[in-house]
């Protein structure tokens, strides 16, 4: 339940439409929810669903995949789809896309991001200020800028994206200058020695959000290089995520995108 189906719950009770205690029945779903494989017999759960996210974030939580079997993720997304959120499973390998497309053949699968994302139940209008850019320097670097891309749609922003665009060939960047000059959020993705995120955050006014990545040869070690670059850019006012964390950076720009004043 979102923070408007919450309002218009107490709506319903305010009008006589509902009772108290039809409402203390639906709410009481809402904090925490337990899930155990009591099949195997293991009463002890092995995820805490945070379905409470959504009403004090304004998105439901996310399910990481990694380290999870197929079965653990399928059951986790199942339960948050039934709630009507729909889900997005990040850093899913392919044993467990496809088990999330055969449980959920309306899922959009991104091989390329490891994303697996089902929309809402009820559709949901794309919201912000406008598009989140999504900018990658290299065609290598798009496993993370996909990432980023998935993320931002499934938390409804309009997205756009502009890849292999790095410094080594910066006329491909300028030609798009009609796109960054569109965007509310930019997401600059690179590796190697991460330049783009200096270039991209000298020629737009909107925020700048950095991902390292860790592609790159010996001495970018993983990415390290790129993070350090990123972090000491000349270009002010750039803010820069964890190495591949390109989840983390949709995350921060639709707050950015999204964001609404503080209830009085």
């Amino acid at each position: 339940m979102t923070s408007e189906g919450v309002l218009r719950l107490l709506e319903e009770v305010a009008a006589g439409r509902a009772t108290p205690a039809t409402a203390l029945e639906r709410l009481a779903w809402l904090p925490l929810e337990e899930v155990a494989d009591s099949a195997a017999g293991n009463v002890e759960p092995y995820a805490r669903l945070d379905h409470h996210r959504v009403v004090r974030t304004g998105y439901p939580e996310a399910v990481l995949c990694a380290g999870k079997t197929p079965e653990q993720v399928v059951e986790i997304c199942g339960r948050l789809a039934e709630r009507g959120h729909g889900f997005l499973a990040t850093r899913a390998d392919e044993p467990v896309r496809d088990a999330l497309a055969r449980s959920h053949p309306n899922a959009v699968v991104n091989r390329l991001a490891r994303t697996v994302r089902l929309a809402p139940a009820e559709p949901v209008e794309p919201r912000g200020l406008g598009p989140v850019l999504v900018v990658s320097a290299g065609t290598s670097d798009l496993p993370v800028a996909e990432e980023a891309a998935e993320t931002a749609r499934a938390l409804h922003n309009r997205v756009a994206c502009l890849y292999d665009v790095g410094v080594a060939g910066i006329h491909r960047l300028l030609r798009e200058s009609q796109a960054l000059r569109g965007a509310a959020v930019v997401i600059a993705v690179a590796g190697m020695e991460g330049a783009l995120a200096s270039v991209v955050g000298g020629l737009v006014r909107v925020p700048v959000i950095a991902v390292p990545t860790s592609v790159g040869y010996g001495a970018a070690f993983g990415g390290l290089s790129a993070l350090l670059a990123m972090l000491t850019s000349c270009a002010a006012g750039v803010t820069v995520v964890n190495i591949d964390n390109g989840f983390g950076a949709a995350c921060a720009a639709t707050r950015i995108n999204q964001l609404q004043p503080a209830p009085s």
